[in-house]
């Protein structure tokens, strides 16, 4: 078992591909950990937020692929914080830091919850031109009720040792038989999770459960595709039926199977619907890929699509 972490292809992006440690808070114990990949020259990348669970380098299959197609890509890593709004306040410094704009959001579970927070909470002054929300959801009582035994718990994460923490997110990952490729993505996360301290977890874990939902009318214009699984995810029916309603106009992209983490085990449907959400904005000033990889012909096809889309408006 654990032949990710052995493959080729993650001792190549491990190899290739430098992790950055970033501060922008004035407390230096917040530290950002990312991987930024492909041309500089793009000023609207798309930047991957993971899960709980999750480490930078759970999106190295998407890392390798679209920066192989032309694509800049950020995967980052969290510092610890503890409401949604210091996150928000957070992110905001880090993609000043890095001279971007505006960003492309691609979240997974309390990712794609953290980009549309994010989202929301710039919607004055939008950073975020579109979101990719993978097995995400938009109201964090769900959790509230299955996470969490009692609201007394939810509070005294932080107070929780690394082993019980470990325990909450792992009771969430998938028990019964699965295929092998399935297989090695959780392990894999297993492996990710054993890497992250007490306090990053009982961070995570305080985000997940803090009571806060989206506000769709603050983030409606925002181009939206709703990545999800019809095999079994911590996801529930409920959860992912609010997502459509919340997003009526989101593009869809299932996936038959794939569970909680599709971007390890099914890395070529997820890239290639990632590629088709990206579309959309080539020719574009907010385009995520170097102008030089995409052919004239499919400019011109964009071109064509904007200046519909803009009359239709």
């Amino acid at each position: 078992m654990g032949e990710i972490k052995v493959s080729p292809d993650y001792n190549w992006f491990r190899s290739t591909v430098p992790l950055k440690k970033i501060i922008v808070d004035d407390d230096d114990s917040k530290i950002w950990s990312l991987y930024d990949a492909g041309p500089r020259n793009i000023r609207c990348p798309l930047i991957f937020l993971p899960p709980v669970s999750g480490t930078a380098d759970v999106f190295f299959r998407q890392i390798l692929a679209l920066t192989g197609w032309g694509y800049r890509v950020i995967a980052l890593q969290y510092p610890v914080y503890w409401d949604h709004l210091e996150f928000c306040d957070g992110f905001r410094k880090l993609l000043d830091h890095l001279q971007l704009d505006k960003v492309h959001l691609f979240g997974a579970s309390l990712g794609g919850f953290l980009a549309q927070k994010f989202a929301e909470y710039t919607h004055t002054s939008p950073r975020v031109h579109s979101l990719i929300l993978c097995n995400s959801f938009s109201d964090t009582s769900i959790f509230n009720q299955t996470w969490t035994a009692n609201r007394s718990l939810f509070y005294s994460f932080w107070l929780m040792p690394s082993f019980m923490l470990k325990k909450i997110v792992l009771g969430n990952f998938s028990s019964g038989p699965v295929d092998p490729l399935m297989a090695d993505a959780i392990d894999f996360m297993v492996d990710r999770l054993e890497s992250l301290g007490q306090s990053e977890l009982a961070s995570r874990l305080t985000l997940n459960c803090q009571n806060s939902y989206v506000e769709p009318h603050k983030i409606r214009d925002i181009p939206v595709t709703i990545m999800d699984v019809f095999d079994q995810s911590a996801l529930s029916t409920e959860a992912k039926e609010e997502m459509y309603k919340l997003y009526p106009n989101a593009r869809r992209a299932h996936l038959k199977t794939g569970g909680n983490f599709p971007y390890l085990c099914r890395s070529a449907e997820v890239n290639l619907y990632v590629q088709i959400h990206l579309l959309q904005f080539h020719g574009t000033k907010y385009a995520a890929i170097d102008p030089s990889m995409v052919s004239a012909e499919e400019l011109e096809v964009q071109k064509g699509s904007l200046s519909v889309s803009q009359e239709d408006q």
